[in-house]
C-alpha cells in the first residue's frame, strides 16, 4: 500500500494523516514497543529502526544525540516527515544516505555512506526501517573505519537485531566477508573499496533462500 500522506504536515489533517500513514501503512505500530536500539560506539554512534518524534527526544536527552542519518532517504511517507521535522525542532543535522538491503551497494554508495558517517556530528543515530539490515551495515562500515576487524564489525549484523543472514539482506554480509578476503590486513576498508570492490559480481554470486529468505521477501517485506 502507498502512502496516504499529502507531504505536508501543516495542510488539513495532515499531521493525523501523517500519523495514520507512518503507524499503520508503514508499520510503525510494530516499532513503538521496541525501537531496536543498540550502541555501536558508545558517545559516539547509535543504531534504531525509525524513530518516533518521542523516541527521538528521548535519545536527545539520554545520549545528546546531534545528528540522525536516514538510511531509507527521503520519501513522502508519514514516518519520515514526522522524524525530519522533529530532528529540526531539536536541532539535529538530518542526513539522508538512502541504502537497499537486497543488494550490494554501488563504490559510489559505500563511499558516501563513509563520508556521511565520518562528518555527522557526533552523538549520531543511523537507521533504517526495522532497524536490522541497513542499519547494521552502516554500523559495521563505521567500525572498520575505525579500525576494527571485519569479525567484530560482522557483531552488527546479527539476529540480535532481526537480521536475517540466509535472505536477501544477507548480501551486505558478503560484501564485509569480500573485503575480509581480499583486502583485511593489506589495506584499509576505503581503499579497497575504491579499488577491489565489485558490488555486481557481490550481488551475482550471492543466494539467499531458505527460512530466512522467506521472512525477509514474504513476510516481513524489507526495503
Amino acid at each position: 500500500m502507498e502512502s496516504i500522506f499529502p507531504g505536508d504536515l501543516k495542510a488539513r489533517h495532515g499531521r493525523l494523516l501523517a500519523w495514520v500513514d507512518s503507524l499503520f501503512v508503514d508499520h510503525a505500530v510494530l516499532r513503538l514497543a521496541w525501537g531496536n536500539w543498540g550502541v555501536v560506539v558508545p558517545g559516539v554512534l547509535y543504531r534504531a529502526n525509525h524513530p518516533t518524534p518521542g523516541r527521538l527526544a528521548r535519545a536527545r536527552r539520554r545520549v545528546g544525540l546531534k545528528s540522525v542519518i536516514n538510511l531509507r532517504g527521503a520519501t513522502r511517507s508519514g514516518s519520515d516527515a514526522l522524524s525530519r521535522e522533529q530532528a529540526g525542532r531539536l536541532g539535529m543535522a538530518f542526513i539522508d544516505m538512502a541504502l537497499s538491503s537486497g543488494r550490494a551497494p554501488a563504490r559510489e554508495t559505500v563511499l558516501a555512506l563513509a563520508a556521511a558517517l565520518l562528518a555527522a556530528p557526533k552523538p549520531a543515530l543511523v537507521h533504517c526501517k526495522s532497524g536490522a539490515d541497513r542499519a547494521g551495515f552502516a554500523a559495521a562500515v563505521f567500525l572498520l573505519l575505525e579500525g576494527a576487524a571485519v569479525a567484530v564489525a560482522l557483531g552488527q549484523l546479527s539476529v540480535r537485531h532481526g537480521h536475517l543472514r540466509g535472505s536477501r539482506a544477507g548480501v551486505l554480509d558478503a560484501v564485509l566477508l569480500r573485503f575480509e578476503t581480499e583486502g583485511e590486513g593489506r589495506m584499509g576498508f576505503l581503499d579497497w573499496v575504491r579499488t577491489g570492490y565489485d558490488a555486481e559480481a557481490i550481488t551475482a554470486r550471492f543466494k539467499s533462500g531458505g527460512i530466512g529468505g522467506f521472512l525477509h521477501d514474504r513476510v516481513l517485506r524489507r526495503e
